[in-house]
């Protein structure tokens, strides 16, 4: 601890003298490269510390003989030194001003030697420290000049000077020496300067990218709406752009300093849980939590941020600081709750339009099928009124006004004899139109069976789907066209029926059959529109791709136009001068529903035209293909 504090104290006394050395620097340079700075800062030290050095010198030559031959020169040197700092102050450059202290230290070495008569103070260690250091504040071109001054001193300036008629082997030895070493300090110091001035190159363009990229990114943080936070792990804002100032002006009322913790002026409570998710935060997790804060001025308004904590993370894989991110979403979620509003809305009003559009695809369907209750009630009614009872009626009263004498009148009157054959003749032909009516009785029952369903799933609507049911396409199919037979029978129309064997499907019954009849029902009116002798109309069934069967309704009628066959399915549209559009539209929905498809073919007007309904065999398959299709 005590090796610490001396070592800071140190640092902090040296960081202070190298600030006072500021004062002999002029402003560009100050505000210079920091290369240029840092040799200014040198020449400074250099030429203080030469000043300091010749003061001591001459004070200490007082003492010796060499007072007066020594102590000028030191004095004057001195002088020079001071010069030298007067120079750099008028100077943008350290250059000339570092010349001239170069040259008077070697100026000074060499007057020191000649003084002194000794070559060994040309060979002192400066002699090396003066080229060392031309080379770092002038650079290579001037170091070498000044190196080539300090190694000729000892060699060629020294003997000249003194007029000495040559020099020992051991002289000549410690010149050489000398220059070799300045040689190689001059060198190694210019390798080193090189080296310096490369990688404070690179630093310089990293710091100027930096510097660039801070702008960018600066620019980019100030040019978006959104709050963008720099906090440190304890929850203190570090940094803010100006839309979170602005956020902070309308939420909190006042900017918030940075140092401060950024939700200090939320509840007690909420500051507790956003500590606990900054403590998550500072573990390595990014959170995205949506808040809801008044606004400090507007009665009631509420604020909406959604608010992202992300962390940074360092070269060692450790949290930094945190950042958060803020958006204001309060329009967005305004216009959600509007838009929530009206699909509400949409959704009433589709469901009252889609049970309107099934209310009046069950009328048509009803009206399909009672079509064919008034013919067989027609029918039955005619059976009935053909029914040879008044026959049946005079036998009777011929039995009784023969009461008395029965035996004799059903031996010996001729009349008598005829009346058993007569009533056996009766009751087969009374057994026939029996069978008959019964068989339009059914015929009507069926349709009214069927009027019932269609009903019941009106009301079933948006509850439940049919009742899925094994069904056995030919005797389906044969059920629907007994209800519609009397009137292609009227209408003279050819019914053919082609199946193939096929197995049974699994399909909701009434539906299925709803779909046939208004097929069967717009063949009829087609053919009978056509006003062809040959009215045809043929019904098939065919298997379709695996797990499916084709039931196809051809007919020979009015056919369709090609622009029309797109749009046959679609709700109200129809090319009946008395038709809804509803039938093939609730038709297409029930197919879809039955898990199956409804689709047209036609050559064109005249030509008549071909349905196919393609239903699944599986129970599986129908269920789950029909309530994709709910």
């Amino acid at each position: 601890m005590v090796q610490r504090g001396w070592t800071d104290r140190f640092a902090a006394f040296w960081a202070r003298f190298v600030k006072r050395l500021d004062v002999f620097i002029p402003a560009p340079l100050l505000h210079g490269a920091p290369l240029e700075l840092s040799r200014a800062r040198m020449v400074v030290a250099l030429a203080l510390c030469s000043f300091g050095g010749s003061m001591v010198f001459t004070g200490l030559l007082q003492f010796t003989p060499y007072a007066w031959s020594l102590g000028g020169p030191s004095a004057l040197s001195g002088v020079f030194f001071l010069g030298v700092l007067v120079l750099l102050r008028w100077r943008a450059s350290p250059r000339l001003p570092a010349l001239w202290l170069c040259l008077f230290l070697w100026a000074s070495i060499l007057t020191t030697a000649l003084s002194l008569d000794m070559l060994a103070m040309s060979t002192h260690a400066a002699s090396v420290l003066v080229p060392v250091m031309a080379v770092y504040l002038m650079g290579w071109r001037l170091g070498l000049f000044m190196s080539v001054l300090c190694a000729l001193t000892p060699l060629v300036f020294f003997p000249l000077a003194t007029a000495q008629p040559g020099l020992s082997a051991m002289e000549w030895s410690m010149g050489i020496f000398t220059a070799v070493f300045i040689a190689f300090g001059w060198a190694v110091t210019s390798l080193f300067l090189t080296f310096r001035t490369e990688a404070h190159a690179t630093i310089e363009q990293t710091r100027r990218t930096l510097h660039e990229n801070e702008g960018e990114l600066s620019s980019l943080i100030e040019s978006t709406d959104d709050v963008v936070c720099s906090l440190d792990l304890e929850g203190r804002l570090l940094t803010a752009n100006q839309s979170a100032k602005q956020y902070f002006q309308r939420i909190f009322g006042g900017d918030i300093p940075p140092g401060a913790f950024i939700f200090r002026d939320l509840s007690p409570e909420r500051q507790e849980r956003w500590k606990e998710r900054l403590e998550r935060a500072r573990e390595g997790h990014r959170l995205k939590e949506d808040v809801s804060l008044p606004a400090l001025g507007d009665r009631g308004q509420m604020i909406d941020l959604e608010l992202t904590v992300s962390p940074v993370w360092g070269e060692l894989g450790e949290v930094l600081k945190l950042t958060v991110f803020g958006r204001d979403v309060t329009e967005r979620k305004a216009a959600e709750a509007r838009l929530s509003e009206l699909h509400r809305g949409l959704v009433d009003a589709s469901r009252q339009a889609g049970m309107a559009e099934v209310a009046t695809g069950v009328l048509h369907n009803v009206g399909n099928t009672l079509n064919s209750v008034n013919v067989s009630a027609g029918i039955v009614s005619e059976r009935i009124r053909g029914l040879r009872v008044s026959s049946l009626e005079k036998a009777v009263q011929l039995l009784r006004e023969n009461e008395a004498r029965l035996g004799a009148f059903l031996t010996e009157d001729p009349r008598g004899r005829q009346l058993p054959a007569y009533l056996e003749a009766l009751t087969t032909q009374l057994t026939q139109d029996k069978e008959a009516v019964l068989a339009e009785l059914q015929a009507l029952c069926d349709g009214v069976d069927h009027i019932r369903v269609v009903v019941g799933m009106q009301q079933q609507y948006a509850r439940f789907s049919g009742v899925v049911e094994e069904v056995s396409l030919p005797e389906l199919i044969d059920g629907a066209v007994r209800l519609q037979s009397a009137s292609f029978g009227k209408a003279g129309i050819e019914l053919r029926r082609e199946y193939a064997a096929v197995p049974p499907v699994w399909v909701d019954r009434h539906k299925l059959l709803q779909i046939l009849l208004n097929l069967l029902s717009n063949a009829r009116h087609a053919v009978k529109e056509s006003g062809r002798p040959d009215g045809c109309l043929t019904i098939r069934v065919v298997p379709a791709s695996p797990g499916r069967m084709c039931i196809i309704v051809s007919d020979n009628g009015v056919g369709i136009a090609p622009e029309h066959v797109p749009l046959l399915f679609t709700h109200g549209f129809t090319t009946k001068k008395d038709g809804h559009g509803f039938g093939l539209h609730t038709s297409a929905l029930a197919a879809e529903e039955l898990g199956g498809a409804l689709s047209c073919e036609s050559a064109g007007r005249g030509q008549g035209a071909t349905f196919t309904l393609e239903v699944p065999v599986r129970k599986e398959e129908a269920r789950e293909e029909g309530s994709v299709a709910r």
